[in-house]
């Protein structure tokens, strides 16, 4: 694979389309002046993950006795709750009761961008890759580059979608992400069980 299949094929797993209403929802209650900000800082947290697992990601798992697999249920198991969260709202919002309303570090940057998925590929593109170590690290960040783009415009569509407009985005994509959890679940299950889909 070359560098750009490699970066399409990392864009297609960070699924910045998909996580435009976890941004939206989770940016809410931020001050409409640091939303961009936020974002922003998000996002730099989510090119660090990603960066961190591609260079140590074997390592980590190994050090701390975790499986991919394990990994990705605990992934599947936090958008699940961040699903019913948007579907069903607490009072306090998509992530509970936050001294300034702001995220930190779940779950926009991760899973929403540096995800389960994601990580696991890079680890595999690790070590089947046979070209040299920095077209990984290119594709990375242009993968990442495209992605923050995306999700950037999240923080601007809040202005145009309105508190209704919001709302219905919230619980059809917390439909969508209930989906997509329980079939990351399931996946990760059937490989650990060793069932034949």
């Amino acid at each position: 694979m070359d560098i750009l299949s490699i970066a399409v094929l990392i864009f297609l797993v960070t699924d910045p389309f998909g996580n435009i209403a976890i941004y939206i929802a989770a940016l809410k209650n931020v001050s409409p002046e640091r939303r961009l900000w936020v974002a922003g800082r998000e996002l730099l947290f989510a090119l660090a993950l990603l960066l961190l697992f591609l260079t140590f990601g074997d390592k980590i798992l190994s050090s701390l006795g975790l499986s991919r697999e394990a990994t990705a249920i605990a992934g599947a198991i936090i958008l699940f709750v961040v699903a019913m969260r948007l579907i069903f709202p607490s009072p306090q919002g998509l992530l509970g009761d936050l001294p300034d309303g702001e995220p930190m570090l779940v779950p926009l940057a991760t899973p929403a961008v540096a995800g389960p998925s994601a990580l696991a590929v890079l680890m595999t593109l690790r070590n089947t890759h046979a070209g040299p170590l920095w077209e990984l690290y290119l594709a990375v960040i242009i993968a990442w580059t495209a992605t923050a783009f995306i999700l950037l415009q999240a923080s601007l569509l809040q202005r145009f979608l309105g508190p209704r407009g919001l709302t219905a985005i919230e619980r059809l994509m917390g439909m969508l992400l209930i989906m997509l959890s329980v079939d990351m679940l399931l996946d990760n299950l059937q490989s650990v069980l060793h069932i034949k889909p």
